[in-house]
Parts: structure tokens; sequence; C-alpha cells
């Protein structure tokens, strides 16, 4: 009888055991699905649908642009074994000239703190997550001289930041602000050339750039609970590149870095996120391939 009642005992503590952990997996599944769709419900943005599309095709356009770099040295081994600068000639006829460019671009956010971050005890970390991008622009060349050039290239970028709040602690949820961006930029440079060797030379360019995101979504009114960016922005630039002269074009690969002068945070007192941060400066690393003639 002993036996039978210690039996029983045991089966029952060992049930109310399991019942207790199944209880705290439920919990928890709970918590994390109440959390998940917080998260969802409060970083939930507009997504555009060429945005997403061009940045899914830049992956397989840097590709291309890997491709096309290892050629360059087969490039200029073909020119050199002219031995002349025969199809430089008749580009040099011309007092300007037209052309596409095509590239990749890879950009994030350089982010200052503000004193409230020390404070707050919400965040541990804000920082900007480096996204891809596509652009697509025509080009416009205006000889001055031998060795300079003056060039406007109105592009159409598409790009994509993220900036990430990282928790305190590990209690808290990591948050994203996902900002996809279409910018109409409007960039004007001078390029200086060095002297042409077998019909290819080395270039340098500076100059600055406009730019207004056609896609912002700073004045909705969802991005009242986020961290809002300004539409404009003004940027300096600056790379160097070669060129390559062939019968009837110039390929010219280019290397670029643009670096934003203004502050395209958009403060907002009532938002924490906002709070936490003082100043936000877009950079931008752009791969291009010119196709001019």
């Amino acid at each position: 009888m002993r036996t039978t009642d210690a039996r029983n005992m045991l089966h029952l503590h060992r049930q109310q055991i399991g019942n207790q952990q199944i209880s705290k997996w439920q919990k928890a599944n709970g918590q994390y699905a109440a959390c998940r769709a917080l998260t969802l419900t409060e970083l939930s943005i507009p997504q555009h649908f060429l945005v997403r599309l061009f940045v899914l095709f830049a992956n397989r356009f840097f590709a291309f642009c890997l491709f096309a770099f290892l050629l360059l040295p087969f490039l200029a081994s073909a020119q050199i074994g002219q031995g002349s600068n025969l199809n430089y000639r008749d580009f040099q006829l011309k007092p300007y000239y037209f052309g596409i460019t095509l590239g990749i671009n890879n950009s994030n956010y350089r982010i200052y703190h503000s004193k409230d971050f020390i404070r707050n005890d919400s965040f541990a970390r804000a920082e900007s997550v480096t996204g891809p991008g596509f652009n697509l622009g025509i080009v416009s060349n205006l000889r001055v001289g031998e060795y300079f050039d003056l060039r406007f290239l109105p592009t159409l970028s598409f790009t994509e930041h993220t900036i990430r709040y990282s928790p305190v602690g590990e209690q808290g949820r990591i948050l994203n602000r996902p900002i996809q961006s279409v910018l109409v930029e409007v960039p004007f440079h001078v390029r200086y050339k060095s002297a042409v060797y077998h019909d290819f030379r080395l270039f340098v360019i500076g100059g600055v750039k406009y730019s207004f995101d056609v896609a912002s979504d700073s004045r909705t009114r969802q991005a009242a609970g986020l961290v809002r960016i300004a539409a404009t922005d003004f940027a300096v630039e600056y790379g160097a590149g070669i060129q390559f002269f062939f019968p009837y074009f110039i390929f010219s690969p280019e290397l670029k870095i643009s670096q934003g002068l203004n502050n395209v945070l958009i403060y907002n007192n009532r938002l924490e996120q906002s709070q936490v941060l003082e100043k936000i400066l877009s950079r931008t690393f752009t791969i291009s391939l010119h196709f001019e003639g």
C-alpha cells in the first residue's frame, strides 16, 4: 500500500514539473510573439517597390563591375600593343560629348550622439548599418583645355540606410530604423587628367552634389513615431579613375566618395530615439562605369 502511494506521489510530482515547464515555455513564447508583433507594428514603414527591385539588382550588378575591373589589365595591354594614341586623336577634336553612367553604391550615416545619450537608460548604442544601392545617370562633359573637364552628371540613385539602436543589457530589443531612398542627384565635377599614354590616362575629380529624396517618408503620418531624415542634402565629392579610349567610345571606371555637409536629422524632442542624436551626416562610396562618346 505504501509502495502504491509513493508511486502515485512521484507521478503527480512529475506531472506538476511538466506543467510548470510547459507554462514557462508558453509564457516565454507569448512574450516573444508580443514583442515581435510590437516591433513590426512600431517599425513598419511603406516599402517602395522600385527601391527593393534595384537594391536586389545592385548585388548582381556588383559582380559585373568586379568582372569589368578584372578585365582592366587586359584592356590596358591591348591598348599598349597599338603603340600610339589613334583613338584619342578622334575624341580630342570634340569640345564636348555625352554618355551614360552605371554604378553601385555603399552608403551609411555618420552619427553624432547628443548629451542626452549618456543620461538615457534605454539605448547603449546608436549606429549606422551600411546598405547597398544602384546608380543610373547621364554624363555631360565639356573640355576646358588639354587637361581639365567640366562635368554634369544628373543621376537617379537608389540607396538604403539603417539606424540601429542597441538596448542596455540583455532585456531590451534591438530597434532598426530602415530608410530606403530614391535620390535625384545633381553633381557638378571638375576633372583633371594626366597625359595620354597609348590611348589611356588617369584622372582625379572633385566637386559638389545636391540631392533630393523623392521617396522620403519624413512628411508622412507614420514617421511621427520614427527618426526622420530630411529629404534634401548637400555633399562634397572626390575620386579617381582611368580613361580607356576605344574607336567608338570612352570607357571610364571611377571610384568616388561623397561626404554630406548638411545635418539631415529632423529633431523630435518627443521621441527618445531622436533625443539621443545630435547630428547625422550622409556618406556614400560609389563605383561607377562611364560610357562616353
